[in-house]
């Protein structure tokens, strides 16, 4: 909320887009921490490109990646965005005027057209949503990152592991083992647990891949 941007002091960029959150009023601390570590994460492996940012909610995390990287664009998608999604970019646009054209918005049932210049990114996606995000990277050729969330034992493919290991984890698991069969790079990592229980990040990149020669050279972290 308002009242609470004194909480972060300062010209750091997160302490900056925290204060522009804050501004608009509306999102929870926990999402603008999610975000922040997630596109933090990726964009120490993948640089420029169109974000795609699929089961978006509040868009936050196609606004960080942008603020990262200044040559990235956004599209965040969303079957029926919550309507406070307005007054996030609202206020972030009014902190970086030139997100107004970098940023746009999608919903509706039909996703975006993924193409391999894309890196798509979805932060909880519930459940199964999470294997249709990383599918239609893999069909695209596209880098991928996902935090999932929502481990459902109906819908998600726990490769048979879940005799050995935790549910949820044998679903991650079996998640990396589709990505390394496709031929894709695979870097698993956590954000702190204190910001959320569902914390493993899951960054992919095809093998042979340009980007994995190239530096990062994004804006300022």
């Amino acid at each position: 909320m308002p009242r609470h941007a004194d909480l972060f002091a300062g010209d750091t960029l997160f302490a900056k887009l925290a204060r522009a959150v804050c501004a608009a009023g509306v999102l929870p601390r926990k999402e603008l921490y999610e975000a922040w570590e997630l596109a933090r994460r990726v964009r120490r492996r993948v640089r420029g490109r169109r974000v795609v940012d699929l089961c978006c909610g509040h868009a936050l995390l196609a606004h960080a990646m942008c603020l990262l990287d200044d040559q990235s664009t956004a599209i965040a998608h969303d079957v029926k965005p919550p309507a406070s999604a307005a007054k996030v970019h609202a206020a972030l646009v009014a902190a970086w005027p030139k997100l107004a054209s970098r940023v746009t918005f999608a919903s509706g049932p039909a996703w975006p057209t993924i193409d391999a210049g894309d890196v798509v990114v979805s932060c909880h996606a519930c459940g199964a949503l999470t294997d249709d995000v990383l599918r239609v990277a893999l069909e695209a050729r596209a880098p991928v990152a996902v935090m999932p969330c929502c481990h459902d034992a109906s819908t998600c493919d726990d490769g048979g592991l879940s005799g050995w290991l935790p549910f949820d984890v044998a679903v991650d698991a079996t998640r990396v083992a589709r990505l390394k069969n496709g031929a894709y790079r695979v870097w698993t990592q956590q954000i702190p647990v204190e910001i959320t229980p569902k914390n493993r990040v899951l960054i992919a990149v095809p093998e042979l891949s340009e980007i994995l020669l190239a530096p990062y050279v994004g804006g300022p972290a």
